[in-house]
This record gives C-alpha cells, structure tokens and sequence, in this order.
C-alpha cells in the first residue's frame, strides 16, 4: 500500500536520519510538485526546480514534525503550497503579479494549447490557480485541496468552479471547443 510505503520511509528518515529513505521520497514525489510549480510560475523550469528544491529542503529539516494525520504527499504539498506563498509575497514588492499576466496574455498567440493554456492560468487568481492545478493535474480531491491549502472545502468548490469557467471561457475564445 502506499500510505504503508511512504510511512515506512518517513519513520526511517526520523529515527536513524536515513538519506536513502528521504531519497526514495523525494524520487516519488519530486515530478508532482514540480508540476505543481510549472503551474504557478507559467513553465519557467528553472523557478519551479528552486521552489521544488526549497520544499524538499523544508520538508527534510522539518519531517521529524509529521504527525501522519494525513497523508505524507498531502502533508508534501502543504510546504509545497507555503513554498509557493512565501515566494509570491516576496516577488510582490518588485512587480505586480497580475499586471504582469495582463501583460503576457496580451502577446500573440502561437497557435499551441500548451501556451494557450499557460495564458490562461495566468488569468487565474492565484488561489483558483492552485486548486484548479492539484485538482486537474495532480487528480487531487476536494478534500485534500483543502486540507493543503487551509481552505474550506467550499471555498475550494469555488475556486474551482470559478477558475474552471474562467480556462473554459478563455479557450472557448481562442478557437477550442465549440
């Protein structure tokens, strides 16, 4: 089972500091919050790999901290999602982030979905961003978007109904769909 699996690796990192546990962890789970990243940061790679690269640091220096209330990739990606925040409200005072996606999405389109896509997203609030990408990418349930994020389930319904509207809109206008 893996919940058995991941607990099994955790224990080993906390009571003998085993790299190689740790290791393993981060093997299985470093392609789901990079992905994670991507979303947010519209595909710069080199962005997502730093803030990827901080949340495992985070998640090692504070694993003894886990309490397995939930599961070790829910737990993951709360330091992911606080990763994310941290990083935001930094950037926040050097440029403002939603004239700057106004700016992009002004570009020519490309004909690709991919940079249509990204375009899209960044239309998106930050917040219907992130549970529109662990719903839609990540096939997280509602549930464990709320627990990630420290949202009410209802306001994550929102977030995804509105931002989910939002890319529909948005690709209904350049040409997908009907």
């Amino acid at each position: 089972m893996k919940s058995l699996s991941d607990m099994s690796l955790v224990a080993r990192v906390v009571a003998f500091d085993d790299k190689r546990a740790f290791d393993a962890l981060v093997r299985k789970y470093q392609s789901p919050v990079r992905r994670f990243f991507m979303g947010h940061t519209f595909g710069d790679a080199q962005l997502s790999d730093d803030l990827a690269q901080e949340t495992f640091i985070k998640a090692y220096t504070g694993i003894g901290r886990f309490r397995s209330l939930s599961g070790f990739s829910t737990w993951l990606f709360s330091i992911a999602y606080r990763v994310l925040l941290d990083d935001v409200r930094a950037r926040k005072h050097l440029e403002d982030i939603d004239d700057h996606a106004a700016l992009l999405c002004d570009g020519t389109a490309d004909g690709s979905l991919k940079m249509d896509i990204n375009r899209c997203m960044q239309l998106l609030r930050p917040a219907e961003r992130t549970c529109v990408i662990l719903q839609l990418v990540e096939g997280l349930a509602v549930e464990r978007i709320a627990e990630i994020t420290g949202m009410p389930a209802g306001t994550v319904k929102s977030h995804l109904s509105r931002g989910k509207s939002r890319l529909a809109t948005y690709l209904k206008e350049n040409g997908y769909g009907e």
